[in-house]
């Protein structure tokens, strides 16, 4: 649009329609909601899937910091021409029945976390919801808004906050907000890498594998990596992985010099967050350390990253290197001590929003009036 006044021309911008609300009835229940948050996954271990993933995760300026046309160059010229095809190999190493691990135990986790908050009595929707890729956060909190859903929490599955992945996640909670009439309360959860639940379940995994496999001569805790540009930028990442290292290790009783921290997935020639976990895992085989036991503590869910990345590529890296035992400890994934601090974590955020039903108020009351009469019947 364009105004004209007496010696000046304004241009204002076109504004984007807003989407359609859904249908309203006056004096429907107003709902209360979580949204449970990973990274994404390819639909299929295949090139043409594996490209479309990495062309939108890759193109995230939040993931990429360089100047935007030479990263598009690079990306499009170089590496959606040669990359997909090796990913895809790798992905169909990991692959499961029923879909991507981190799919299934993204999903699995969500469903829990509903059953749980439901149990103790909380009337609140959960879905979960895939930063890039299929089962978009825009698709979710369309569909969460459509069901009568006016407050909603953003529960990252990342305990350790980065701009490259949390910030990028609330970007796109923003780019749907930014197209939506009638907002929802929205809440978001930043981090929980030392909450003490988390850590907990961290370490009550590994001693349980402890126990049944015995203990590494170290253990290597494998952070994901990210540039170390963010760092000096002040991402507070690499703070929050060294101080979750430092709490699990508490946790466990663990020297200083038992454990080691270290941090993969490395894109780039560019010089990332270190030591990097695969030489780091060489030069221990050198030097003569027989067993080492990783874990990935910012993973909540098994992925490509700690299947293939860790325990397949690392695990050959290491062995080849001369080391005699490898072992790999699984990600959280449905250990329930982790879905019972995954829950907790989320009741705390969603303190102050109604969650609870008349209904269920009725039910607990008549449970305890009923209690109460039987006990005083004997």
């Amino acid at each position: 649009m364009i105004l004209k006044r007496e010696n000046m021309t304004v241009t204002l911008p076109r504004l984007a329609p807003f989407a359609p609300e859904p249908p309203f009835n006056h004096g429907q229940q107003q709902r209360t909601a979580v949204l449970y948050c990973n990274l994404g996954t390819p639909d299929a271990p295949t090139t043409p899937a594996v490209r479309r993933f990495l062309q939108e995760f890759l193109s995230d300026p939040r993931v990429v910091e360089i100047p935007r046309l030479l990263w598009l160059m690079i990306l499009h010229g170089v590496i959606l021409r040669t990359r997909p095809a090796q990913s895809a190999a790798k992905y169909a190493s990991i692959w499961r029945p029923e879909g991507s691990p981190l799919k299934v135990w993204t999903e699995k986790q969500a469903l829990l976390l509903q059953g749980w908050l439901a149990q103790r009595g909380h009337d609140v929707q959960v879905r979960y919801a895939m930063r890039y890729g299929s089962t978009s956060i825009a698709a979710q909190l369309d569909a969460l808004k459509a069901a009568g859903s006016t407050r909603i929490l953003i529960l990252p599955a990342y305990p350790q906050y980065s701009a490259t992945s949390t910030a990028s996640l609330f970007d796109a909670v923003y780019a749907w907000a930014g197209q939506v009439r009638a907002l929802p309360e929205l809440r978001f959860v930043n981090h929980y890498h030392d909450d003490p639940r988390y850590i907990a379940a961290l370490a009550g995994s590994i001693r349980r594998y402890w126990q049944a496999n015995g203990r590494p001569d170290q253990l290597v805790m494998s952070f994901h990596g990210v540039p170390e540009r963010t760092l000096l930028l002040g991402d507070p990442y690499h703070c929050e992985c060294l101080k979750t290292a430092r709490l699990l290790a508490g946790q466990l009783g663990l020297a200083q010099e038992l454990y080691k921290v270290t941090f993969q997935s490395r894109l780039g020639r560019a010089k990332w967050l270190q030591p990097y976990t695969e030489p780091s895992l060489i030069a221990m085989a050198k030097a003569g350390v027989r067993r080492v036991d990783v874990v990935c503590p910012a993973f909540t869910s098994d992925c490509l990253e700690t299947l293939e990345e860790i325990n397949i590529e690392g695990r050959v890296a290491f062995l080849q290197a001369g080391g005699k035992e490898f072992h790999y400890i699984a990600c959280l994934n449905d250990d329930p001590a982790w879905i019972t601090a995954l829950c907790e974590i989320t009741q705390q955020h969603l303190a102050g929003w109604p969650t609870k039903t008349e209904v269920d108020a009725d039910a607990l009351a008549a449970s305890r009036a009923a209690a109460l009469a039987r006990g005083a019947k004997h």
